[in-house]
């Protein structure tokens, strides 16, 4: 165990990684919707985000899940047109959506390019920001019952990035980033604010690459070096890993 109780899984490969984190979502949402009668979901985008979503379309325990009932998110996206292929919610669409029976009101779309605040990324961050407050019981955000996180080799989750002003900006449950150190360089992101109102949060590592910040985020060190260092759930926090992104701990 960690501070703040966070628990290492490791497993040990990528592709095992995936599959055993499908396994974990999905009795996740059941249990979420047994307890409460909804869940919601926030997804990330990335390599094993990509992998961990195709896996749960494949899980033979997918349809155990009503998925009518799941309320799907995103920590964060890149401010490019609807269906581009370096959107995360493109990818999620690909990779699970798309295999779904779905209730489209329940899938809430990041702002794009191409939306009805334009280019104007302030906007569209605030306009996410108010669809949230829609469904957060009187908070800022829903209680997200899993909230999925990457991590870059920098340490970076969501879209905030080791260093950079976004970093600092908790006055909202979205912010708009720019000079994304990654491209693209426009993103809308959740604040550490936002992530902190989730019941679960999973940090999902692959990749020799990653083992560096894997050990100082389960470390719980310095934040603005290493942002995963500073994330965690109001119940649980999972680092969910193989064995070469825990190479370091």
């Amino acid at each position: 165990m960690t501070r703040e109780g966070a628990l290492v899984l490791r497993h040990p490969t990528p592709d095992a990684l995936a599959a055993a984190t499908a396994d974990r979502l999905l009795a996740a949402l059941v249990d979420a919707q047994a307890a409460r009668g909804v869940a919601h979901l926030s997804l990330t985008g990335g390599t094993i985000g990509g992998k961990t979503l195709a896996a749960v379309a494949a899980a033979p325990g997918r349809d155990t899940v009503d998925w009518h009932r799941v309320h799907f998110w995103w920590s964060d996206e890149r401010f490019l047109p609807t269906g581009d292929p370096e959107r995360n919610a493109t990818q999620a669409q690909d990779a699970l959506l798309g295999a779904l029976d779905l209730d489209v009101s329940t899938v809430h779309y990041p702002p794009a390019t191409d939306g009805p605040d334009g280019d104007d990324l302030d906007a569209a961050a605030a306009r996410y920001a108010a669809e949230l407050l829609q469904h957060g019981d009187g908070a800022e955000v829903p209680a997200f019952d899993v909230l999925l996180l990457g991590m870059g080799p920098d340490g970076h989750v969501a879209s905030l990035f080791p260093h950079h002003p976004g970093l600092a900006r908790d006055d909202s449950s979205v912010v708009g980033v720019r000079e994304s150190p990654k491209p693209p360089p426009l993103r809308v992101s959740f604040t550490f604010g936002a992530i902190a109102r989730a019941r679960q949060v999973w940090l999902v590592a692959a990749g020799a690459e990653k083992a560096a910040a894997v050990a100082r985020g389960v470390a719980a060190g310095d934040v603005s070096e290493t942002p995963a260092a500073g994330v965690f759930g109001t119940e649980r926090t999972l680092w969910l890993v193989d064995e070469a992104a825990a190479a370091d701990l």
